[in-house]
């Protein structure tokens, strides 16, 4: 396999640094373990060999200074598959990244894995073990066990998509060199050669860095005018004019950089234009193709989230297991998989997949958020979430969500009825979830389940009315209040309660009716099942 990154960072600041690139990057086997005296040969993309070196003793190699280019990559070393991919090095300055991972010879799994075509650029060779052939209306065909679950799991589909990598590494990666710079000395760059390209092109940048699309598009439209032959800045102008919602002319001009060169990013680009524009048919099939031309961590992270979304679920489950299989060290594709395979009713691989991610840094809270939700909407206990969220509570004490969904953790595993030991122990980690956050509405409404368990009413009508106050949208709670009231004699305001649990509830179950008619199902075909074609 070959895993690509490529790495903005800031040009050297003498003249000759800036106008030469430099690779560099590391060679290893399967298990991460650094390949040395492995040899490394850039090409021209044509065949002219341009320079050869080999890795040191920690797998790493160096290009420190190449002309502006395209070139081949390739590392080959006895015992080992040679892997070779395409390398975009056109822009003066910039310094690449290429991590590239080797399989042995005798490797039975071969065919799993990127390999390269008769052109040298990597492409996916196991290919995908479906095709989304169309889409339908909602339809529940593509998860499992009740209403909860199912739309505990169509929550975490939703939350999937906003997981961030550890690092940046496609080509939307920031320019240091350009976020280093003010707004106002790019501006007064700007008016002092205001026909200079690189001074529109890099005003742009920072504001499409920035998030300020509109403000990106004018600097941007004027550097491609100057230059329209930049691959990289008509890029940038595609994203600006995507994020400011003109699909159409970001749409004109991605089909026109692939028109000139097929291209992973581009692809990519062209998906989330046309899943913004409502056509996720298209989308699905622009990401695969970014994936086939770069099989990154990026590239499968969006593919598999797009299946994900549009309840693909067993074809999410296929492509992020390979994206963990290209990347194993990618914390958000486990969590990924997890969503997947908890969608499908696998609660135990699910939890065990996020599990794994919450050990391969264990500071970063997401895994653990997505554990707790899992945990909450399984059926059954899940054996290594509790240790997991004990972690995050050691970890990060101060912290009121770890605190809440260990108690919960705690509450799930307690033998029914349960123990005065074990409830003491979940209703002091509640107590500090609420003290720690007075917002803390699911904390409120838990404490007040546990009260009402002990005929304490009047205890849990205090934190059920609390809870309400700081979530009015927390539907449970209007029900167990009315409960409380109904056992304390006080059915007036019990029939009150009740009547808002049905109004709210009603509403919620509209909106996500609203929201599932919204997200079209795709139709997946089964090459190797014979038989018609089955939405997912």
């Amino acid at each position: 396999m070959i895993a690509v990154s490529v790495l903005a960072a800031v040009a050297q600041n003498n003249p000759a640094s800036q106008a030469s690139v430099s690779v560099q990057g590391t060679v290893s086997d399967s298990s991460a373990k650094p390949l040395p005296s492995a040899t490394v040969r850039l090409a021209h993309k044509g065949g002219a060999e341009a320079a050869t070196t080999t890795t040191g003793p920690d797998g790493a190699f160096l290009f420190p200074s190449l002309p502006a280019g395209t070139y081949i990559l390739s590392a080959d070393k006895t015992g080992f598959q040679n892997r070779t991919t395409a390398l975009d090095a056109s822009t003066a300055g910039e310094h690449k990244r290429v991590d590239l991972i080797l399989l042995p010879t005798q490797n039975t799994q071969a065919s799993t894995g990127p390999s390269t075509g008769p052109t040298g650029v990597m492409e996916f060779a196991d290919k995908p073990n479906f095709t989304v052939a169309g889409v339908a209306d909602w339809t529940a065909a593509g998860g499992h066990g009740s209403d909860t679950t199912l739309r505990a799991s169509e929550a975490l589909a939703r939350e999937t998509l906003t997981l961030k990598p550890e690092s940046r590494t496609s080509g939307a990666t920031r320019d240091a060199a350009i976020s280093a710079q003010s707004e106002s000395e790019l501006r007064s760059a700007l008016s002092r050669a205001p026909a200079s390209f690189e001074a529109n092109h890099n005003l742009g940048k920072f504001y499409l860095q920035g998030g300020k699309f509109r403000d990106a598009v004018a600097p941007l439209k004027k550097a491609y005018e100057i230059n329209p032959e930049n691959r990289a800045n008509e890029f940038d102008l595609a994203m600006a004019y995507k994020g400011a919602g003109d699909f159409a002319e970001a749409r004109e001009h991605a089909q026109k950089l692939i028109a000139a060169k097929d291209d992973a990013d581009v692809h990519r680009l062209l998906g989330d234009i046309e899943e913004a524009q409502g056509n996720p048919l298209a989308a699905v099939h622009e990401y695969e193709q970014a994936v086939r031309l770069d099989p990154s961590e990026e590239n499968y992270f969006v593919w598999g989230s797009e299946l994900l979304l549009h309840r693909a679920v067993w074809q999410a489950q296929e492509v992020f297991g390979k994206g963990v299989d290209a990347h194993p060290k990618s914390g958000r594709m486990l969590v990924a998989l997890g969503t997947a395979l908890f969608a499908g009713a696998l609660y135990e691989q699910a939890a065990a997949r996020v599990c794994d991610a919450s050990d391969l840094n264990p500071t970063e809270v997401e895994p653990y958020v997505f554990l707790g939700k899992i945990e909450a909407a399984s059926p059954n206990v899940l054996a290594c979430v509790e240790p997991k969220l004990a972690r995050f509570v050691q970890q990060q004490p101060g912290n009121s969500l770890a605190n809440y969904l260990y108690a919960m953790a705690i509450l799930k595993r307690l033998e029914l009825p349960p123990g005065a030991a074990g409830l003491a122990k979940v209703q002091e980690f509640l107590t500090k979830a609420v003290t720690l956050d007075a917002n803390c509405g699911d904390g409120y409404l838990q404490l007040g389940i546990l009260n009402a368990s002990q005929r304490d009413y009047a205890k849990a009508i205090g934190f059920y009315s609390k809870a309400i106050e700081v979530n009015p949208q927390l539907v449970e709670a209007y029900y167990r209040l009315g409960v409380a009231y109904d056992r304390t004699g006080e059915s007036a305001k019990a029939k009150q309660e009740f009547q808002l649990h049905d109004e709210i509830k009603k509403r919620q179950q509209a909106a996500v009716d609203q929201q599932r008619r919204e997200v079209k199902q795709f139709v997946v075909v089964q090459p190797e099942k014979p038989g018609p074609a089955q939405s997912q």
